[in-house]
């Protein structure tokens, strides 16, 4: 039987360059003298990974600040779909102005005239302290002030994207510069703030880092937060048990699962004693939503096929997605990485589910950072999103909506579908041949995200179940080496 004593195991802190490792890292490195050499000092005083990072995601987010300025200039007009047609849509001024912020309603538990507030309750209070903010130094006009609630949405999203990056960069030492899948990815510029995400995202990048560091208790703690944010941080328990069932760490994710529950009904309860039925309307609005933007069941409709049973057949679907994605952890020769499994699932409910909002691609940032960190692979997928980001805005406001434009944005779906899919691939290729995975090239590492995991001996119940005998752990990174 396993034991839930964490082994013994000496963080790989060894510097990566990605220029000496990734061939599209290499060819992009060619105009400024090529790859850096084999003696180079990588990194100074100054300009660490975690400053340069830090750096780039700040020239993203002025990026998307700048894009958004067609919109800002004139306070995010409902009429005539604007803000599509010119590219500059977000969520946020309009929820301020049309879910009773600007007129000083309570979320939950005062919205007035307006439509309760269909979002988490953690998500709900940074909106509430916003609308505070913002009505203590507005003008009183709501499109005026609707402006300003995005100006300190964006301080507040910027400080979620510096948090995700800094822990990135602590669950990324061996390969330091691979923060930079997240920082320097076009979609942080374009999607970062839309919607409230990235909270949600710091969480529960702060949640991996916690459970890297064997702190069960912490990982908890955050992913119920995470939760209490967005529903997706909840699916990070399904690879941890997995992990944990293979490896005999079960109380370990028991620990986690309970203080995940903690946290969130420490958020939780205070609203759904105080107003049930708002408390209630994320989870019901979710249930009755039909196949919606972004998703395969959207495209059926619009070509004529609805599936009237969305529910039963996206939820099923996610179901076997989630089997397969166990029976991997499971059986695989070799003990797959938390952060392949955590990418498999996110990325399986984001195919499957009933809607694909532009800004669900930041779920998979951080993940796609620790999973597959290769750089072609990432391009290939950016430039699935970024097509798609183009194709919903100019579909909503009805340039690709009517004749054979329309199908132009089915097209869109399928590619980002295809793109992501892709990626799925890439990772479970990597998890049957673990010499492909470029964080375990050289044998220096098992699971620098793993924390309990790593290193861990699989518990002797499934020592039998493998798929096939594993090879050594030395001989299963060297024999192939790095795959291009």
């Amino acid at each position: 039987m396993g034991s839930d004593v964490t082994p013994e195991r000496t963080e790989a802190r060894v510097s990566r360059s990605p220029s000496r490792e990734d061939p599209l890292a290499r060819l992009a490195t060619t105009w400024l003298g090529g790859p850096v050499g084999l003696h180079a000092r990588l990194g100074g005083a100054r300009w660490t990974p975690l400053a340069v990072a830090f750096a780039v995601t700040t020239g993203m987010f002025v990026l998307g600040v700048l894009q958004k300025v067609p919109c800002h200039g004139v306070g995010w007009p409902r009429e005539s779909g604007y803000a599509f047609s010119h590219l500059c849509y977000t969520d946020v001024p309009y929820l301020y102005r049309e879910r009773g912020f600007a007129q000083g309603n309570l979320a939950y538990l005062d919205t007035g005239n307006y439509p309760p507030l269909e979002y988490p309750v953690l998500t709900g209070a940074v909106m509430q302290v916003t609308a505070w903010l913002t009505r203590a130094f507005g003008s009183g006009d709501a499109v005026r002030d609707s402006v300003l609630y995005f100006d300190l949405a964006v301080v507040f999203l910027f400080g979620c994207a510096l948090v995700t990056v800094w822990a990135l960069a602590r669950l990324c030492l061996r390969r330091p510069y691979d923060v930079l899948f997240f920082a320097a990815a076009p979609v942080l510029a374009l999607a970062g703030t839309i919607n409230w995400d990235l909270a949600a995202v710091a969480l529960t990048t702060c949640a991996l880092l916690a459970w890297s560091r064997s702190r069960p208790y912490l990982a908890g703690i955050l992913i119920g937060l995470g939760v209490a944010t967005k529903f997706y941080p909840l699916l990070l328990l399904g690879p941890l048990l997995v992990l944990a069932l293979r490896t005999g760490r079960m109380r370990m994710w028991a620990t986690t699962a309970l203080s995940a529950l903690a946290a969130w009904l420490v958020v939780n309860l205070p609203v759904l004693l105080l107003a049930e039925s708002s408390w209630a309307v994320f989870w019901s609005f979710n249930t009755a939503r039909m196949g919606d933007f972004g998703s395969i069941w959207y495209v059926l409709g619009l070509a004529g096929h609805p599936l009237r049973a969305v529910n039963t057949v996206s939820l099923g679907l996610f179901g076997l997605a989630c089997a397969g994605v166990a029976a991997l952890g499971l059986f695989a020769p070799r003990r797959p990485r938390l952060a392949q499994l955590a990418f498999l699932t996110v990325a399986a409910f984001l195919l499957v589910n009933k809607v694909y909002s532009p800004q669900y691609v930041l779920w998979l940032l951080p993940l796609v950072a620790l999973a597959r960190p290769r750089w072609r692979d990432w391009a290939i997928w950016q430039a699935g999103e970024l097509l798609y980001w183009l194709a919903i805005w100019l579909h909503l406001s009805g340039t690709l909506a009517a004749g054979g434009a329309g199908r132009l944005y089915w097209l869109a779906v399928v590619v980002r579908m295809a793109t992501t899919g892709y990626l799925c691939v890439l990772v479970v290729r990597d998890i049957l041949r673990p010499s492909a995975d470029v964080v375990r090239a050289g044998g220096q590492v098992d699971d620098p995200t793993g924390g309990p995991f790593d290193g861990a001996a699989d518990a002797a119940g499934w020592r039998r179940g493998r798929l096939r005998s594993p090879e050594p752990i030395e001989r299963a990174l060297q024999e192939e080496g790095v795959a291009r």
